[in-house]
């Protein structure tokens, strides 16, 4: 496995040609560029931050604008935590970057890797790494066949399980 960081994670995207697709199972993340958001909700502030403009959003669109699909399926608790209430109520920002997220609550979801990771193209497997705080450690990307079939399968039978973000939203309760 290759380890990558940073700006190094960003040339996985731009080398893909044509589906990025994300297994994320965390219930919550320690993503600092995400506290204020989250405190903010959390006290029932209004949350200035246009999250359509942001760095990734705006990497979706030009990703996805390149012809590249990007998926993501979401496995989370039900009742959901205090962080995955949060991302509820913007993730149609990544929607509307071009984005399709599912959401398959974890009593639903059968067998589940205990890591995030993403598939490119079919073809290379970057295992999202986190330091024992929760914080973003890098990437562990492989292109070994046995891993990259095994996910492939797990994104198969999950996507088979999951619900649209704008489905899932109205059929939830995210107080």
């Amino acid at each position: 496995m290759l380890l990558v960081h940073g700006p190094a994670a960003d040339d996985l995207f731009r080398k893909c040609r044509h589906e990025a697709f994300h297994l994320e199972v965390r219930d919550t993340y320690a993503v600092a560029s995400e506290s204020e958001g989250l405190r903010r909700f959390l006290a029932g502030e209004p949350d200035p931050t246009d999250y359509g403009q942001r760095p990734w959003a705006q990497f979706m669109r030009e990703t996805v604008g390149r012809g590249v699909t990007v998926r993501r399926v979401r496995v989370v608790t039900v009742p959901h935590s205090d962080y995955q209430r949060w991302l509820l109520s913007i993730t149609v920002s990544n929607v509307a970057a071009g984005e399709d997220i599912r959401y398959v609550p974890r009593h639903h979801a059968g067998n589940v890797p205990p890591d995030d990771w993403w598939l490119f193209d079919d073809e290379l497997v970057a295992f999202n790494l986190v330091d024992r705080d929760g914080r973003p450690a890098g990437m562990a990307v492989t292109s070994d066949l046995e891993i990259v079939d095994r996910c492939r399968g797990v994104r198969d039978r999950l996507w088979a399980l999951a619900t649209p973000y704008a489905d899932y939203l109205n059929s939830v309760d995210t107080r």
